[in-house]
């Protein structure tokens, strides 16, 4: 075989596995991108600080969602936060841990579609559309003000958060381990491959931060080889109110959000915001 025939081989070869690279990115991106975990980290989740029970509410398409509402022990209508989990997560852990993190407010949280037990498959555009609904359904819960709402969304979940902030007017919104957008961490892992082209799912949070009016707290990892920290830069650059951004000191990417650190300072940032004066802007930029 000649020169230009070798070559002309390997160059089909290569050809032949970006192809079977590119259709296996395309058929298996949700895979990829949702890790479904529908086994409860908590199998009978209780919060010490709040009246707790199961819930089911419906998205737009009907959908069955299941999490929990906790509602404080005291009397009279309180300030409220929706949580948004992970790409890998079940949210009862934060059942267990709602006292410490949301001290005296009433906290809505639901699984994600085909995670814990919500029905359906999960996807950008109805994650959106479900966080909507349930902010619009605490907004009219008789024990909630609905001047007083925060958002709290984790990695995969902070994209759904920002995503809502733009969309709906909240008090506040706490972002953990935030990305610039998933189309930017896919393509730093597949640099070869079209991925521009082909992903459906971009939670493009960049697009949307100079839209967020609310102060928005940023909290990093030390250590985070899921979202490196250039990625939360980007984010952080165009954020229209940031409020602040840490780092926890002795935090990975996994173990942030149960770190007594990491609950603590969210529980001060909200109940700061929380008992803010009407119109005061409560903000320190980074």
């Amino acid at each position: 075989m000649n020169n230009s025939r070798k070559v002309a081989a390997a160059a089909g070869a290569v050809g032949f596995v970006w192809a079977g690279l590119t259709a296996l990115l395309m058929a298996g991106q949700r895979k990829l991108l949702f890790n479904p975990t529908v086994k409860r980290e908590v199998q009978s989740p209780r919060s010490s600080g709040h009246r707790t029970r199961a819930i089911v509410l419906r998205g737009g398409d009907g959908t069955r969602l299941a999490g929990w509402l906790m509602t404080p022990r005291e009397p009279g209508v309180r300030p409220a936060v929706v949580y948004f989990g992970g790409r890998s997560e079940e949210v009862s852990w934060l059942v267990r841990d709602a006292g410490t993190l949301f001290p005296g407010m009433t906290v809505l949280t639901l699984n994600y579609r085909g995670y814990g037990e919500s029905h359906g498959e999960p996807g950008e555009e109805m994650m959106v559309a479900d966080a909507c609904m349930q902010l619009d359904w605490l907004c009219k819960h008789h024990k909630v003000d609905p001047t007083r709402i925060a958002v709290v969304g984790r990695s995969l979940g902070s994209g759904v958060a920002v995503q809502l902030s733009m969309q709906r007017r909240v008090q506040a919104t706490v972002l953990i381990t935030p990305y610039d957008s998933i189309l930017a961490l896919a393509q730093r892992k597949f640099p070869a491959l079209p991925v521009s082209m082909l992903l459906q799912h971009r939670f493009e949070s960049v697009k949307h931060a100079t839209q967020l009016a609310a102060p928005t707290y940023v909290l990093r990892a030390a250590s985070d080889d899921i979202v490196p920290h250039s990625h939360t830069n980007e984010l952080v650059s165009k954020l229209a109110c940031l409020h602040h951004d840490e780092i926890i000191p002795d935090s990975d990417h996994l173990n942030i959000p149960y770190l007594p650190a990491t609950q603590q300072k969210i529980a001060s940032f909200l109940h700061a915001q929380f008992t803010a004066a009407p119109g005061r802007e409560n903000r320190v930029q980074a």
